[in-house]
């Protein structure tokens, strides 16, 4: 009996303990318990057991009510679960001031990552009949890369830029660009965590700050076809329509307007799709600069005379050789990756037949996600691609 007396005492002492802590004189217990912070905790000498009873009945939000209001404040922003979790109890489980914390602190964070090395992402293309824009979008992580966010930012950056006129005025040409060209424009965003009129700059970071990685647009390629020409592309590994991780690009050129369109697209495709198989450097034998050919035939020629053969057999070893790094490195002299029984010359030849006019190749460009940046630094400037043009061509 005296136990359960005992037991009876303690009770009612913590009762009267926290029903006096409840009482409206105190001026606390009501912002206690609407979620608001005590103020002036220092001035009133409590209990420790008082204490921690209004800490762990201070927050108005439920367990569950939280899960809910976490789970909704990521589908809107796609922010981390401890940035979302600690926005929130900071703003005292109000969504509201969370979301705009959690933009606040995005920006900061994002420009702390930008000086990490971004070697994955995406390509993204965007084209009409005669013009074709490519843009490479990186970032750290290919799990970010898959991210719809980013997927969407892309497609965004690729179809602004196809809308940019090339500065130098001419039609048949490649033209590069970085991010400085289109850092500053407007581009207007429809997702549901991304939307409204902003610039590109602004649109990459807040990406940046939503997936947690250092976003950048690397560089980008425009290129042109004169009205009776067409604009060919082909994307490998295309998580949706418009992306991949490697592109082939080129322009085909009809001599007449009446050549069918239909016709130089599914052969230009074909071509497009070659290109990222067979990683070719330059258009024809006449583009490949003399400093090339003279480096491969000496290196050619060494092989060669190792053999112990007369210099006529050398002779001969080393253009047979030179006529095979040809077909390796020059776009109409490979092999059709379809059909190796015919080269892209001969393929364009029989288009030209089909289509009743002479048909060329304009222009040609290869790209690959991170070719060319080294993993402990960055690059900010347009890396190299293999193209048609001399003064761009690989060596």
């Amino acid at each position: 009996m005296a136990c359960c007396r005992g037991a009876k005492k303690s009770i009612w002492f913590i009762f009267k303990e926290f029903s006096i802590w409840r009482q409206p004189s105190c001026g606390y217990s009501a912002q206690a318990f609407n979620g608001s912070q005590l103020v002036g905790a220092r001035e009133i000498s409590k209990p420790p057991l008082t204490i921690s009873l209004l800490r762990r009945f201070g927050s108005t939000a439920s367990a569950s009510e939280q899960m809910n209001l976490i789970r909704q404040l990521r589908e809107r922003t796609s922010a981390p679960i401890k940035d979302v979790k600690s926005s929130l109890v900071s703003c005292n489980w109000n969504i509201e001031a969370a979301e705009k914390d959690l933009r606040k602190r995005g920006v900061v964070l994002a420009s702390k990552k930008s000086s990490r090395t971004a070697t994955e992402g995406l390509l993204a293309v965007a084209q009409t009949k005669n013009k074709a824009v490519v843009i490479e979008l990186n970032c750290e992580t290919d799990f970010v890369a898959r991210n719809d966010i980013f997927q969407y930012l892309a497609s965004s950056l690729a179809r602004i830029a196809l809308t940019v006129e090339n500065p130098s005025q001419q039609a048949q040409v490649t033209f590069p660009f970085g991010y400085e060209y289109l850092e500053n424009m407007k581009i207007y965003l429809d997702h549901p965590k991304l939307s409204g009129e902003t610039t590109v700059e602004s649109a990459i970071t807040e990406v940046a700050a939503m997936v947690g990685e250092n976003v950048k647009l690397r560089r980008g390629f425009a290129l042109s076809a004169s009205p009776d020409g067409v604009v060919c592309s082909y994307l490998h590994t295309c998580p949706q329509p418009g992306l991949g991780r490697i592109a082939g690009l080129l322009t085909l050129e009809a001599e007449s307007s009446n050549a069918s369109v239909d016709a130089l697209q599914r052969v230009g495709s074909s071509v497009a799709m070659h290109i990222v198989a067979a990683k070719p450097l330059f258009l024809s034998k006449e583009l490949v600069c003399s400093e090339a050919i003279k480096s491969e035939r000496d290196i050619l020629k060494s092989q060669a005379e190792s053999s112990g053969k007369s210099q006529m057999a050398i002779q001969k070893m080393v253009e047979g050789r030179l006529r095979k790094y040809f077909e390796d490195v020059v776009l109409l002299e490979q092999k059709f990756v379809m059909n190796d029984s015919t080269n892209i010359k001969s393929l364009l030849d029989d288009l030209s037949k089909e289509v009743g006019s002479p048909v060329k190749i304009g222009n040609f460009l290869r790209m690959e996600v991170g070719e060319g940046i080294q993993r402990d630094e960055t690059s900010d400037s347009p890396g190299a691609v293999a193209q048609s043009t001399e003064s761009h061509a690989l060596t």
